[in-house]
């Protein structure tokens, strides 16, 4: 876990303060860890990502479990939230916040960068962009929650990279999904009734392409993958392979552009941590860690 930081001591000694967000200046230093959070586990899925492009950093993760999840919430709630772990993180000294859900950086990704507008805030979108880029067909499934699909920030960017007419976007709200991960069902027979429930309609209309909206859904990504080859193989001409497009490589890739550009990279020295709170059960976090990571870390009960 640790290697004696400033990081590590102020976790054992209990100095995290439940915060609100009121902009103190946040961290300027290389050393400095890197915050990230989402509703519950879903975040882990650009963690995996964050830790393979940047392994001398230490990180921060946080879960707000009490209140996943987002995509059931309406965005004043959303952004309340976020608002208040963002203050949290930058109390513990953070350089850098990752928004980790989709649906938290469609409603409150605006209001963190106003309450820091010095502090890297980077947030994740469904992949529409790399997803048209690769599409033949142009018809692309979005697999989201409800809160996303319908937040201000989606819509403006689907339209934008759709007003030609050339691509055809088929949005799929994916209600009670993001839960089932969160809760650990990740291949029974509910979550795979549900998947082809979702994805089906998507394939039948010609997708070719199938966008992860939701940091929860790479965790199922093999299930997805495994019901479109199966429709593929169905089809009486042939068909082309059905691609999926997961975005947590590119906010990896986003982060580590951006820490070098502030000259905030970790020094080559520094051994990678990961620290991580939870607002619900503790255990099953950490629970999350070691099955879809591989990775045992020390997770504490936080208020937020």
């Amino acid at each position: 876990m640790g290697s004696g930081s400033a990081l590590d001591d102020d976790v054992a000694s209990g100095h995290v303060k439940n915060a609100v967000a009121t902009g103190p200046n946040p961290a300027t230093t290389s050393t400095a860890p890197i915050g990230i959070f989402d509703s519950g586990v879903g975040g882990l899925s650009v963690l995996r990502h964050i830790r393979d492009c940047l392994k001398n950093e230490q990180i921060i993760y946080v879960a707000d479990a009490s209140h996943a999840p987002y995509g059931e919430r309406n965005e004043t709630q959303i952004e309340e939230r976020a608002l208040r772990i963002g203050a949290f993180l930058v109390d513990l000294g953070v350089k850098a916040i990752v928004v980790a859900c989709n649906t938290a950086t469609a409603a409150a990704i605006k209001a963190l960068r106003i309450a820091y507008p010095t502090l890297a805030v980077i947030g994740v979108e469904p992949g529409l962009k790399p997803a048209i880029a690769v599409s033949r067909s142009k018809i692309i499934g979005v697999l989201a929650t409800e809160a996303t699909l319908a937040s201000e920030k989606f819509v403006t960017l689907r339209e934008s990279l759709a007003q030609d007419g050339a691509v055809r976007f088929l949005q799929q709200p994916c209600t009670g999904l993001a839960d089932r991960v969160e809760q650990g069902f990740f291949a029974d027979a509910q979550t795979r009734s549900m998947l082809h429930h979702y994805i089906t309609p998507l394939l039948q209309q010609g997708a070719d392409t199938l966008v992860l909206g939701c940091t929860h859904y790479p965790f199922v990504a093999a299930q997805i993958a495994e019901i479109a080859d199966s429709y593929v193989a169905t089809q009486f001409v042939a068909a082309s392979p059905i691609t999926i497009v997961d975005t947590g490589e590119a906010i990896a890739r986003r982060l580590t552009d951006l820490l070098m550009q502030r000259g905030l990279s970790a020094p080559l020295g520094q051994i990678g941590t990961v620290h991580a709170f939870s607002s619900g059960s503790v255990d099953s976090l950490r629970s999350a860690f070691v099955t879809l990571l591989d990775l045992k870390v020390d997770v504490r009960a936080q208020v937020f």
